[in-house]
């Protein structure tokens, strides 16, 4: 943990994005999001901020973090170039047992409230770059040319796998549909998380995991946690060991996939992150 802690004291200004999606439903890509967010939050010396990116009405980050107030992403879109002011973006996010800023979905669809669209979604992320040092977004399945482009733009995109053939397979299908298109900077940067889904893998999952770990950059397999399962808020400093030593590595991965700068480890308060 220290190492990742001296590397995320690194990170250079421009607020690095991590793209989280997946090739299927249903992998655990906001659990993954907030756990991983929030163990970057401990990390990095700057605020981190986690986005609902799902342009959805239900699920998600709204689930995994408690709420301060009402406010949710729609809430960011409404406050335009305002969201760039510190004050204004921390007062819209929820924040984490571990000081993780989260913008939750907005669930309700009305005349005055409704899930952002892609351009607007852009506009926040682009403002919130302002105030955070490190953004994570809650993507959508890969199943469309915009969660494409915004895996392209991402500066690490990580994909969730189940740990079942099928699920891995697909993961591999669509790294493999990805290079055809020409977006190889994706598969070449792309860090993929395969969550267990029972206390044991199967062996065929294993000789598949070999396939997926020669196309993406890095393969983690995170130990099946009941703690990933319910739909809780998630404080990723009591799941157990063996998923906090994964996470440490799925953050490891992310934070070397992102620019430093040298002269940010001798910055005030770079040196004692581990004290928030």
């Amino acid at each position: 943990m220290e190492s990742l802690w001296w590397r995320a004291a690194l990170l250079s200004e421009g607020c690095p994005l991590v793209g989280v999606s997946s090739a299927d439903g249903g992998v655990g890509r906001s659990a993954l999001t907030a756990s991983l967010g929030g163990l970057l939050a401990l990390a990095v010396p700057d605020p981190v901020v986690a986005v609902d990116a799902t342009l959805r009405a239900w699920g998600g980050l709204e689930h995994r973090v408690v709420r301060r107030s009402s406010s949710t992403v729609w809430d960011a879109v409404a406050a335009g170039v305002d969201l760039a002011d510190g004050g204004v973006a921390d007062r819209l996010a929820q924040v984490g047992p571990t000081g993780l800023r989260v913008l939750v979905g907005e669930s309700k669809l009305s005349s005055k409230r409704r899930p952002p669209t892609w351009p607007e979604l852009f506009g926040v992320v682009a403002h919130l770059r302002a105030v955070f040092r490190l953004a994570l977004l809650d993507l959508p399945t890969a199943h469309s040319t915009s969660t494409w482009r915004a895996l392209s733009w991402a500066t690490v995109p990580v994909l969730v796998s189940r740990a079942t053939v099928d699920s891995v397979q697909h993961t591999l299908r669509l790294l493999a549909h990805m290079r055809t298109a020409g977006l190889t900077q994706v598969p070449d940067r792309a860090v993929v998380v395969v969550v267990a889904t029972s206390p044991s893998v199967a062996r065929e999952v294993r000789a598949v995991e070999q396939l997926a770990r020669q196309s993406a950059a890095v393969l983690v397999r995170v130990p099946y946690d009941p703690a990933l399962v319910r739909l809780d808020p998630l404080d990723p400093r009591v799941l157990t060991k063996a998923t906090r030593s994964a996470l440490t590595e799925v953050a490891a991965a992310v934070i070397d996939r992102c620019p430093a700068d040298p002269a940010a480890a001798n910055s005030p308060g770079s040196a004692s992150n581990g004290e928030k």
